[in-house]
């Protein structure tokens, strides 16, 4: 029997979900933050529930071969890199093994599990950041949020970040000492500037700097606009964006061009996409391309063939796939995605795509109701995967295939359990790492029809 406080020695054997490791006593789990699968540690119980404990690191008695130094000293503090401390080679490993293991045991899935996709580096790979500012002994502070709290890791320079990201930090640091701009508290709702949001823009160089404010009393915005121009080349856009809810919802829905235009532009692969400060746009653009690519090549189009696209965003595999398609539809519940979505079909002369706004478990089925059916279906749900109606209308219109992308392994595996016992097998899956050093993983699989 465990015991609150007391000190144990474990050997970690796995990771959990969230890049935890995970160890047992007597068959009893025990989850230890930064434990790496091989490591001997002695814990200290930190918190005692009936099914599981939770373990504290004291001394390492034996370290894994898989650990190491992280490259970032916040590493351990911050909540952005669950698994910086582990070899990024086996970071892929653990997670090429929790893709199978989840799929196993929670889809019964028997199918070629492909090796994972990494990446060449694995740092400086994030196109987006998204930081808190806050205010530390009258000092002003950006970064991150320490794990499992509100409170700021003052954050000079992320390692997963564009790099560029350094010199904006500095730069608004100084813009707030030096005018002595009132900073957000969100325990008590007051204070004016909230969040600093930069956009990098990959293939472009282009650079958006988003400042996310309580209302639309911000002052010095010319010498703000003046100093990043004369640092930071390359920046295309500046916004102000109001947010005046007491909300963890980082973006409000008003935006006040200080500098340049309400966009900047990149690229994925051939295709060219608007983003604004709102925009959701994949934030590892090297990633992406191989992900999209997979979900073309997995869809075998010929030209002839009508392919819906369910959770679309702003049309990105859409677009990607109406470039070999018959016709695509899209279909999203967020409306500023679709506008997104109809654009970037404008600007890259895109006419065989439409988009349609409205939750996919209520606008899927009128669609098949209306006569519409699709040869190739692509689904890209969110975490909770796909809603029932949605599975129960793909298999009524009985598609040659189905391309599905995942960010969650136990919402995918129930997924093609529901599939496969209604007339499809997994053909294969393709993990594919798109946040090395977190506990994340994506994959995308083939489903194909069983009776054709």
């Amino acid at each position: 029997m465990l015991i609150k406080d007391n000190k144990y020695t474990v050997e970690i054997e796995d990771l959990g979900h969230s890049g935890e490791g995970v160890a047992k006593i007597d068959g009893f789990t025990i989850f230890v933050a930064q434990g790496v699968p091989g490591d001997i540690v002695e814990i200290k119980i930190t918190l005692l529930k009936k099914n599981y404990a939770l373990g504290k690191i004291i001394k390492i008695i034996k370290a894994s071969d898989s650990r190491v130094k992280p490259l970032c000293p916040l590493a351990n503090t911050c909540g952005g890199c669950q698994v910086m401390h582990i070899d990024y080679k086996h970071q892929l490993k653990m997670k090429e093994k929790r893709v199978k293991d989840t799929l196993e045991r929670i889809g019964k899935i028997n199918t070629e599990l492909l090796p994972i996709i990494g990446m060449e580096n694995p740092y400086e790979y994030r196109n987006k950041a998204q930081m808190p500012v806050g205010v530390l002994d009258g000092k002003a502070i950006l970064g991150f949020f320490k794990k499992g709290t509100h409170d700021i890791v003052d954050t000079d320079y992320c390692y997963i970040q564009a790099p560029i990201n350094s010199e904006i930090i500095k730069l608004v640091k100084q813009y707030i000492e030096s005018y002595k701009i009132s900073v957000y508290d969100e325990k008590t709702g007051k204070g004016l500037l909230r969040h600093l949001v930069t956009k990098v823009a990959f293939k472009t160089g282009e650079i958006m700097v988003v400042l996310v404010t309580k209302s639309k009393k911000l002052a010095h915005t010319e010498q703000l606009v003046e100093m990043l121009l004369r640092e930071v080349k390359g920046i295309k856009s500046i916004v102000q964006n109001i947010n005046e809810k007491n909300t963890n919802v980082i973006m409000g829905d008003e935006n006040i061009v200080l500098y340049g235009e309400n966009k900047i532009v990149d690229y994925i692969g051939n295709l060219k996409f608007n983003i604004s400060a709102q925009s959701f746009f994949q934030v590892n653009p090297v990633q992406t391309e191989i992900l999209y690519k997979k979900a073309l090549e997995y869809a075998e189009l010929k030209g002839e063939e009508r392919v819906i696209d369910i959770y679309c965003g702003i049309g990105t595999i859409s677009l990607f796939l109406a470039q070999k398609a018959k016709k695509v539809v899209g279909v999203e519940i967020v409306e500023s995605a679709i506008k997104d979505a109809r654009e970037n079909a404008r600007i890259n002369n895109i006419n065989n795509a439409e988009f349609y706004t409205g939750r996919a478990e209520e606008v899927i089925p009128k669609l098949y109701e209306n006569g519409f059916y699709a040869h190739v279906v692509v689904v890209d749900p969110p975490r909770k995967g796909c809603d029932e109606k949605v599975l129960e209308t793909i298999v009524k219109m009985k598609p040659r295939r189905v391309v599905y992308v995942s960010c969650n392994p136990a919402t995918l595996g129930r997924d093609l359990a529901y599939l496969e016992e209604r007339g499809y097998k997994t053909v294969k899956v393709q993990p594919v790492d798109m946040f090395p050093h977190s506990a994340h993983v994506e994959c995308i699989a083939l489903l194909q029809r069983t009776n054709m």
